[in-house]
């Protein structure tokens, strides 16, 4: 009769056990089915409640639309999680139900055997307490191996994610950054193709960067400028070819030894919506916040002028998302932005469209300065301003994701190629 009662009262705690693990396995399938719904959702409210399309949402009247397909998304997600708590509860009441009648059947025969003599009430109460036990004791056991099993199922997502490879690998033996450079920057046939991407976007570009030189990039629009750039800071590795300083492989510096000698603004800059002083303290954070290079950064990129208007000066918050923060227009936030470049006493100096939201006597301003900032250091200029781009020592010309013109801005204009259609179509304006 135990064994027989044993076996009933496993079968019916295990049976709930059973259906949850079920349930949590339809529950995971499904979440990560939805993750691209999830992730579209995710975007639209960002869209929505961030400021930096707050202008064109406003102008174009696209709240309406935006908010209808975030509502929309929402609610198919919503209906798809509620129908699995509805099959769960369903299935939840039927196991319990299960298990209660085996329970309580157990207790109807022991006390049925107790009421005919075949067991003693001594008896009875011991049985009692031992069904009470011993299903508190399996509940308890199988419910941890549950969760356990529930945890590590939804863990699974960070274990694929603590398990991808690192596309840039640090070297076993790092070589030490040349100080100073003797021989410059060499790009040996770089190809490079995005692990995703399905077209090259640099193709066998074989280009020669000397110390001290100013060279500049142009080109439309998507024509590799910026990936270069990329690779040059080792937040990439080519696919093909090979970029070394003064004869070593990018690949064997440390790339925390190569950044730090690289000072650079990207043309999508970021804006930290901190103190002023902090926003170009991030630059050389292996300074002082109080240093004075934070203000002759300021000053060299024009910054200053703009810093010293404000309500606290160097310690007045930038941007709106705090309390008592100052926004700036475009062109300041990209004076900030050129000063925590200047931070930092690197030997090559990139800049990506430094003054395209400048106004001219900004810009103006920064040029007129522009050797003696760079004095000494290698700079490579991204721009679309031929007024800028001209004052180089070099210019390459890239034209989807190949080099195809290369020189002085004079020997350019005299091949009346690419570049030097580009500067009459530019100079124009201003005849």
């Amino acid at each position: 009769m135990l064994w027989i009662i044993a076996i009933v009262l496993f079968i019916a705690v295990i049976a709930g056990t059973a259906l949850r693990l079920r349930h949590t396995d339809k529950l995971y399938r499904w979440q990560r089915k939805q993750t691209s719904a999830e992730r579209q959702a995710g975007y639209l409210s960002w869209i929505l409640t961030d400021s930096s399309h707050a202008k064109e949402i406003r102008l174009f009247d696209l709240g309406p639309l935006f908010i209808g397909r975030f509502r929309d998304l929402r609610r198919k997600l919503r209906k798809g999680r509620l129908a699995l708590t509805r099959r769960r509860s369903i299935t939840d009441f039927a196991a319990h139900m299960i298990a209660t009648t085996a329970i309580y059947g157990s207790y109807v025969y022991v006390a049925y055997e107790a009421i005919w003599g075949k067991i003693t009430l001594g008896d009875l109460v011991m049985y009692y307490q031992a069904f009470q036990r011993v299903q508190g004791f399996l509940k308890g056991m199988l419910g941890s191996l549950a969760g356990l099993y529930e945890s590590n199922l939804f863990l699974s997502n960070l274990y694929e994610f603590l398990d991808l490879k690192r596309t840039v690998i640090e070297p076993v033996h790092a070589s030490p950054f040349p100080q100073p450079m003797q021989r410059g920057i060499v790009l040996n046939h770089v190809s490079f193709q995005y692990p995703a991407g399905a077209r090259k976007v640099l193709e066998d570009i074989s280009l020669t960067i000397r110390p001290g030189e100013v060279v500049a990039l142009v080109g439309e629009n998507g024509s590799g400028k910026t990936t270069l750039i990329k690779l040059l800071c080792r937040l990439y590795d080519p696919t093909g070819g090979t970029i070394a300083i003064d004869g070593v492989d990018l690949r064997q510096f440390e790339t925390k030894a190569l950044r730090h000698e690289i000072a650079i603004i990207f043309q999508d800059y970021a804006h930290y919506h901190l103190t002023a002083r902090e926003n170009i303290w991030f630059g050389n954070t292996e300074l002082a916040p109080d240093h004075e290079h934070v203000i002759d950064a300021a000053r060299r990129s024009g910054a200053d002028d703009v810093i010293s208007g404000l309500p606290h000066g160097y310690d007045t918050i930038l941007g709106k998302r705090f309390e008592d923060g100052e926004e700036l227009s475009i062109g300041e936030w990209q004076k900030v932005a050129l000063a925590r470049a200047f931070m930092r006493d690197a030997q090559i100096i990139v800049l990506d469209e430094p003054t395209s939201s400048m106004d001219a006597k900004a810009e103006y301003e920064v040029f007129q300065s522009f050797r003696q900032l760079v004095s000494g250091r290698t700079a490579i200029l991204i721009s679309h301003r031929f007024s800028t781009v001209r004052m180089a020592d070099r210019i390459y010309v890239l034209k989807q994701g190949s080099v195809i013109e290369g020189g002085t801005h004079e020997e350019l204009v005299r091949m009346r190629g690419t570049y030097a259609r580009l500067f009459e179509m530019q100079a124009r304006h201003y005849r």
